[in-house]
């Protein structure tokens, strides 16, 4: 049975929280699961350094984001999970590509297109200050990421289709003029994914510094979840729980016939303190185990190395041949063949 090609990139930048897990680290999980699947995860820390200057941060992000998809229950028998910076085939294949990639497409990127919007606004002579080839390269390095395992899915968020579309655009290219057989990847955006809200209503996001982590303590989640923003309504007082961050949290956890148990609770009128301590106690109980299997793995990085150098030598197994004839086809091989 032919198996779907499926890859997600992981950035290397922060401590995964509530909102990674419900977005992207269970789903993620879950479709590896299935039969017709082929999963590659990887953690980005090549694209780390485009925006993070802080090595410790990086390496010690790395290691959290590792030993948190192990904690979930990641088979890595059947998942390829792996370091981007253990493949050296991807960063010769991101300048193969961009030797064929034009700058005007690269000009049309979001992300750059807003850097110099910035420069822009502050007055700036230089619409180009601040702004790296990192960052102007980007969709170029994440195109090498995809085109390395010729995958077909990719699964991203809506800010990332246009990434997709450059990756396309890109494989065609080398396909028209070096025959290569590069798959045209299509972008997955699940629109019924969970987004959650973080301590101050907006999405959880590591840029608000509104964040609730997978494993802090016991004692700091509480606290966290203590901080979370709610309205002034008074206990007895009816309470909307579908514009309530504490219900939003609580129903991406729980069973659907504990989400209308607690929405009668809301109705009747149940005090925030109140609600607050059961989301606690809910979540705590949640992540008891995962966490204990997570302070275990980050006790033992040795494991984990090795996890991620099993991985690197799968998916090497597939990029190495593959750069081999990308190199024949462009005219890098030996002068006797």
């Amino acid at each position: 049975m032919s198996k779907t090609r499926v890859l997600t990139g992981i950035t290397t930048t922060g401590t995964p929280h509530l909102g990674n897990y419900v977005g992207a680290i269970r789903p993620a999980i879950e479709a590896s699961k299935q039969d017709d699947v082929q999963s590659y995860y990887f953690l980005a820390d090549y694209h780390a350094i485009v925006k993070a200057r802080d090595p410790e941060r990086i390496h010690q992000s790395t290691k959290e984001i590792a030993a948190t998809w192990l904690a979930f229950g990641l088979d890595t028998d059947k998942a390829c999970f792996y370091r981007q910076s253990d493949i050296p085939e991807i960063m010769e294949l991101n300048w193969i590509i961009s030797c064929l990639t034009a700058k005007g497409l690269m000009n049309r990127a979001h992300a750059y297109k807003a850097a110099v919007q910035l420069n822009d606004d502050e007055g700036s002579s230089d619409p180009d200050k601040g702004i790296t080839m990192g960052l102007f390269g980007y969709p170029v390095l994440m195109a090498a990421d995809i085109l390395v395992l010729n995958a077909q899915k990719v699964p991203v968020g809506k800010d990332q289709i246009q990434h997709l579309e450059m990756t396309r655009d890109i494989a065609g290219r080398m396909n028209h003029h070096y025959k290569v057989g590069f798959n045209l990847p299509d972008a997955v955006v699940d629109v019924d994914s969970a987004v959650l809200s973080g301590l101050d209503g907006r999405k959880m996001s590591k840029s608000y510094d509104n964040t609730i982590p997978l494993f802090v303590p016991e004692k700091k989640l509480r606290k966290l979840i203590m901080k979370i923003k709610t309205n002034s309504l008074e206990p007895g007082e009816p309470k909307n729980p579908h514009s309530c961050t504490l219900f939003e949290i609580y129903s991406a956890f729980a069973t659907e016939e504990e989400i209308q148990a607690k929405r009668a609770q809301y109705e009747a009128g149940a005090a925030w303190g109140e609600l607050k301590q059961e989301l606690f106690e809910y979540l705590n109980n949640h992540l008891k185990e995962p966490r204990a299997k997570y302070e275990e793995l980050l006790n033992n990085p040795d494991y984990i190395e090795d996890i991620l150098n099993k991985g690197a030598a799968k998916a090497r197994a597939e990029t190495t041949p593959l750069l081999e004839k990308i190199r024949h086809s462009i005219g890098i091989r030996p002068i006797n063949v």
